[in-house]
């Protein structure tokens, strides 16, 4: 796979980067520089390509949930009786 080969991204991916570039480009940056900052934003957030034989394989996308039901109750819990000491 050639440098800069786009095939392991999911279209969900792709999307992402055009926003992200459109963005970029509202703000004044040149269209190379846009889309280079765009698919280093990606890689950022999702860490890489999440097709099979992409760098982000097995990695789940930090833009998805990523607390488990657990965790959130937890967190929910916690927060509740914080609030609730403070008043």
């Amino acid at each position: 796979m050639p440098r800069g080969d786009k095939s392991k991204y999911t279209d969900k991916q792709k999307r992402m980067e055009e926003h992200i570039e459109e963005g970029y480009e509202k703000d004044g940056v040149g269209r190379h520089e846009a889309e280079r900052r765009a698919w280093a934003t990606v890689n950022k957030q999702t860490g890489g390509g999440n097709k099979p034989g992409g760098s982000g394989r097995g990695k789940q996308d930090s833009s998805a949930g990523s607390m488990t039901h657990a965790e959130r109750s937890r967190a929910a819990k916690k927060g509740w009786a914080t609030r609730r000491r403070e008043s």
